[in-house]
């Protein structure tokens, strides 16, 4: 069985779709759980879903997902690009999982301040579910998907070689390069066309100099018409 190589495309899209539906899963789930006792709440259970604490999680879990697989799909430049963005979308997910992971009371407070119409925060004593860590692994998996996709792909072959495999290439006599199918579409021709220069095969009597006599029986010998060609 073969080991996941992450530096690989399909690697870089696997951790990619693995980390981002983590944090996907997680958004509408419960991340902190906590009570309160305020004049207006009194004392109450309050929890906090992912969304909530954590509000740009979804957001930025779609982005590196996109990046992810546009990366593969694209040629260097735009490679380097997208990969950058599922490296900072990353990076936007480890502060939110953080912030929520070193204060979660915080978090809350600004959860059970919203529900009352209120701004600031309202002080809670709050715990994490197991749902925050999970984003902390689901980060660890995009990151691992940047890092892994900006070392290799200078490999990665890009949809410019047109879908060909490797050597594919079809060599000419001479041992030079002759253009495949896919180049032959590139340039606007077909590529099931015998012949390339486009010519009519029902004008090749144009080319022939010395026009048919119907009358005489010798025009229908090949012989004689190519010595009338010569002369």
């Amino acid at each position: 069985m073969n080991r996941l190589n992450p530096t690989s495309k399909s690697g870089v899209v696997l951790l990619a779709i693995v980390g981002a539906g983590l944090l996907l899963a997680g958004g509408s789930r419960v991340w902190v759980t906590g009570t309160v006792d305020d004049a207006v709440l009194g004392a109450s259970r309050i929890t906090g879903t992912g969304t909530q604490v954590a509000s740009g999680v979804v957001a930025l879990a779609l982005a590196a997902l996109a990046a992810a697989v546009a990366s593969t799909t694209s040629g260097p430049v735009v490679r380097r690009v997208t990969l950058g963005l599922l490296l900072l979308a990353a990076l936007g997910e480890a502060f939110f999982v953080a912030r929520v992971l070193l204060d979660p009371s915080g978090v809350l407070g600004s959860v059970a301040a919203t529900s009352t119409g209120r701004t600031g925060t309202i002080e809670t004593r709050a715990s994490v579910t197991a749902w925050p860590w999970l984003g902390l692994g689901a980060v660890v998996l995009l990151l691992s998907a940047g890092v892994g996709g900006w070392v290799g792909s200078r490999r990665w072959r890009g949809l410019g070689a047109r879908y060909e495999t490797p050597g594919s290439d079809t060599a000419g006599p001479r041992g030079q390069r002759v253009a495949s199918d896919w180049d032959r579409l590139d340039a606007g021709e077909d590529p099931t066309d015998s012949d390339p220069t486009g010519s009519d095969p029902s004008d090749s009597h144009a080319t022939d100099p010395t026009p048919s006599d119907p009358s005489d029986p010798t025009d229908n010998d090949p012989a004689v018409r190519d010595d009338r060609r010569r002369n």
